[in-house]
């Protein structure tokens, strides 16, 4: 009797178990080989496409499974390719997301390898952590930005133009895949380079972009494990959204991610891994980490894969839209069938120093982090393309950036020099709409952008020479004239009469006059006065300060005179009673408020100068009561 009571409970506790074992078996597609089950020495079949648009199969065979790789509870399984066709070209860029079979099932991607391997040994991404990453990160999420709202800026912020600076990339998600790359700063690592299971390098067809934006702009992308190829079949075409059929984006097709297409192109291509209807699961690996997206997806041919000692490369083109990339994570990307991306066009004017007009007209992939970068590239191409990039040269930037449903973002400046015009103007154009993408403002959506650029020729700079004022005593609310002079770089003189209206609610005592340019301007506003930051709290405030931003081409004035007041909250409050400095300056009170000696009692914006000016000058008169 006991043993019969002991026989019941052990036959309840399985059939209680036995359910959900079944059901945790179920969760694995039948049409995946599970992990579980891949052993070293089993042998299997992969395709990508070599060449046209046919998937060719090519074998592998298992080595073993590598736990804890790429990250922790992720595991990839190491395999060598065999087949005349690998033979030839070993792992090769490009083919990130092969789907690999065993016994007809699906067992993941190809997604890895070792540089410089003698043999062509790499690594496969199990299906089941592609399918499961987008599974908890639910794949048809919108992107969004990770830029932190209501940002705090400076005037010098908003015109910063470094031209050693470009944009503000996140950190890459995955290592570059240049080889070596990672071990550049420690010798001790050198004779390790090549013993790393690194990612499948992605090849970046380019179309139309100079040597001298990608000598500028191109580490950034590499840094993202990009490999630059040349394109081979010209532009891609700004198309509509091409309807899916049962062959659009098979396994084993290649798939392009279209970072910009028009008379300018660059194209990112990978391998289709799997389709689930309207799913697209590709590359095994993380193509730029960005998280949620909104990528364009396209389909690509090949022309050929270039074998090289180096790394072998698939040399294609992207050629029909077809949805949209969601989500780029750590097993890779995530896309959809027959949803259109969100896309920026863009109009560059190049007015040429012959007053040829040449036209360029493409689209960018919408991003905060890439959308900037991108749009230096193909804004550097132009202007070098057109003109000059190196030797003396004035170029003079107009255009505005259509912010959906704002005021336009007006763009409007000058630079000359020796070799740096291109570049300052190009980082002009662009900054605003770098500050716009990262703002953090969800409302702040770029409809377009045009941009118009007249070149010349040669150097057109002038220097604030002196200053010239007819009174020197003066009553509050009286109208006096002060004179500018400035010389060009040949020496002639020109002068600027400035009519000052002396504000009626100045206190009497010494009022200096600054004449100086917009640079110069920004920077002594935050050392002498420290003037409070920006704060904008709308897309609409970012929008109104990006257009007050000071320009090269003009001078600015302020009246500065002696205050006793302080910054608090942001707030300039100027003329403080004694009582009030006293609690502020008290040894019970820290922090919290910054004194202020100097104020602005007014500004002026002068007219724009027939050259780009720079200098300052402070000329000082007495206010009478």
């Amino acid at each position: 009797m006991k043993n019969l009571l002991i026989l019941l409970v052990a036959v309840t506790m399985i059939c209680a178990v036995l359910p959900t074992a079944f059901a945790q078996k179920q969760k694995i597609d039948p049409r995946f080989f599970p992990l579980d089950q891949v052993k070293p020495g089993m042998k299997g079949v992969a395709k990508t496409i070599f060449q046209g648009d046919k998937p060719q199969e090519f074998g592998f065979e298992v080595l073993g499974v590598i736990d804890g790789y790429p990250n922790p509870k992720q595991q990839t399984i190491l395999m060598k390719l065999t087949g005349p066709l690998t033979d030839r070209t070993g792992v090769f860029a490009g083919m990130s997301g092969s789907p690999a079979y065993i016994d007809g099932k699906l067992v993941g991607a190809v997604a890895y390898a070792f540089p410089f391997s003698k043999e062509p040994i790499g690594g496969i991404t199990p299906i089941e952590q592609m399918v499961e990453i987008f599974e908890n990160h639910s794949a048809d999420a919108a992107p969004s930005t990770t830029a932190e709202a209501h940002k705090k800026y400076s005037f010098k912020d908003l015109a910063a133009v470094d031209v050693n600076s470009t944009t503000q990339l996140p950190e890459p998600a995955l290592n570059s895949t240049t080889i070596g790359a990672e071990y550049g700063n420690v010798p001790s690592m050198a004779p390790y380079i090549g013993q790393t299971l690194k990612p499948i390098a992605t090849p970046l067809s380019f179309v139309g972009i100079t040597p001298e934006a990608l000598k500028q702009f191109w580490p950034e992308l590499q840094a993202y494990g990009l490999m630059p190829v040349a394109a081979n079949s010209g532009s891609a075409k700004i198309t509509p959204l091409k309807p899916a059929t049962n062959d659009t984006l098979a396994p084993g097709a290649s798939i392009s991610v279209q970072l910009v297409r028009g008379d300018y192109t660059l194209d990112a291509q990978g391998t289709v891994t799997w389709r689930d209807g309207d799913k697209i699961y590709a590359f095994g690996h993380p193509f730029l980490g960005v998280g949620s997206s909104d990528m364009p997806m396209a389909e690509a041919d090949v022309v050929t894969v270039v074998p090289s000692i180096n790394n072998s490369f698939k040399l294609g083109r992207a050629t029909n839209l077809v949805g949209t990339i969601s989500q780029d994570r750590a097993t890779g990307v995530y896309g959809k069938l027959g949803q259109a991306p969100k896309m920026i066009p863009v109009t560059v004017n190049i007015t040429t120093s012959n007053k040829a007009v040449e036209s360029y007209h493409y689209e960018m992939m919408s991003d905060p982090f890439l959308t900037p970068l991108l749009m230096n590239i193909t804004l550097m191409s132009s202007i070098t393309r057109t003109e000059r990039g190196l030797g003396d040269s004035t170029l003079e930037l107009s255009g505005k950036i259509l912010v959906h449903g704002q005021d336009p973002v007006v763009l409007e400046n000058r630079f000359s020099g020796r070799s740096t015009a291109p570049g300052l103007t190009t980082l002009a154009a662009t900054r605003p709409l770098d500050l716009l993408m990262n703002s953090g403002f969800k409302d702040a959506n770029i409809d377009n952008i045009e941009i118009n650029i007249m070149s010349n020729d040669g150097r057109n700079n002038g220097t604030l020479d002196r200053l010239w004022i007819d009174k020197t005593e003066v009553k509050r609310g009286q109208t006096i004239e002060l004179q500018a002079f400035a010389r060009d770089d040949e020496g002639k003189e020109f002068v600027q009469r400035i009519p000052i209206e002396i504000p009626k609610d100045v206190p009497a005592g010494k009022l200096s006059i600054l004449v100086c340019d917009g640079s110069t301007m920004d920077t002594l506003e935050q050392r002498l006065i420290q003037s409070p930051l920006l704060n904008p709290q709308s897309t609409a405030d970012l929008v109104h300060a990006l257009n007050n931003r000071r320009k090269n081409d003009r001078l600015y004035v302020m009246l500065l005179r002696s205050d006793d007041g302080a910054i608090i909250n942001n707030q300039q409050l100027p003329d403080l009673p004694p009582s009030v400095l006293a609690t502020l300056n008290s040894t019970r009170t820290s922090g919290g408020f910054t004194p202020v000696s100097l104020a602005s009692a007014l500004q002026i914006e002068l007219p724009p100068a027939k050259f780009v000016i720079s200098g300052q000058r402070v000329i000082t008169i007495d206010v009478n009561k």
